[in-house]
């Protein structure tokens, strides 16, 4: 069945030599930040800006998107921070995506000012890589079982994430109304639960299908990236749907609140860089 072939995915730790263990998280994490770099030093060097500058944005990224991750992943838990500083500030879980997005764009429009390179050509060159990166760390959501599943289902490909770092019976407790469905109030650790890590996972190879695709005939500077952020941004607000997450505002989670401005960036950007490209025509 698929949905047992799927649940023995389900493995945090992958393999263990002697005190060392690999972490299927992180090596997802490490080979995203990989295939990433690989396709961005591609789009560096097509657009004349180059391979070394490539592997500087893409280290930006990896220091400030970690650091931005977790640094509002501690405002969300800022309770549980509070408590617990130094174990929450250097634990390796508790990344939040939104974060090291916001921290690594600052960092790397900084670094495109340094190097007199418009902002929106390196942003056109990230998109693909951007969305290729996120994809691929997703399945290390999947294989980790770290809370980032969807609710309870019934169809053929739910997964039983009772082996992952955040089992059920405990990421369910920030959503009450869910656990008052089952007996005793409590959602067993083997409830098949939406797979939505592999759900973004084959949304965002898509997305980058998409963007690699197009990306030669996209003009002008900045329409590539405003596409990005319309699709990225509703991949997201539609798998939350259906993922765990608390609602903070009209039914919508954080990552929806987010999602929809960045969305209206997005479509805001795509209408100014139209007028702007008919008005030079004309």
């Amino acid at each position: 069945m698929l949905s047992d072939l799927l649940s023995k995915t389900v493995m945090p730790v992958l393999f263990r030599i002697g005190p060392l263990s690999v972490y299927s998280y992180g090596l997802m994490m490490g080979i995203g930040f990989i295939a990433a770099n690989f396709v961005a030093v591609k789009e560096f060097e097509r657009k004349g800006m180059g391979a070394h500058f490539a592997n500087q944005v893409t280290l930006l990224a990896v220091v400030f998107g970690i650091a931005g991750s977790k640094i509002l992943s501690l405002l969300e838990s800022w309770g549980d921070f509070v408590k617990d500083p130094m174990g929450m500030a250097f634990s390796p879980a508790g990344l939040t995506w939104y974060g090291g997005f916001a921290l690594a764009t600052v960092a790397i429009l900084w670094a495109a000012h340094r190097k007199h390179f418009k902002f929106a050509k390196v942003a056109d060159a990230l998109a693909p890589p951007l969305i290729l990166g996120y994809a691929v760390a997703r399945l290390g959501c999947h294989f980790s079982g770290d809370g980032d599943y969807g609710m309870p289902t019934k169809l053929p490909w739910g997964v039983d994430y009772s082996h992952g770092i955040l089992p059920p019976s405990i990421a369910f407790r920030t959503l009450p109304h869910i656990e008052s469905t089952f007996p005793g109030g409590i959602v067993p650790d083997n409830t098949l639960l939406h797979p939505t890590p592999i759900y973004e996972f084959i949304a965002g190879l898509l997305i980058f299908y998409l963007l690699w695709k197009i990306r030669k005939n996209v003009r002008p500077d900045g329409k590539l990236f405003m596409i990005y952020l319309i699709l990225a941004g509703a991949e997201r607000l539609f798998v939350e749907f259906i993922r765990l997450n608390p609602r903070l505002l009209f039914g919508l989670s954080e990552a929806q609140l987010i999602s929809i401005p960045i969305i209206a960036i997005g479509v805001g950007g795509l209408i100014y860089l139209n007028q702007k490209t008919v008005s030079v025509r004309t």
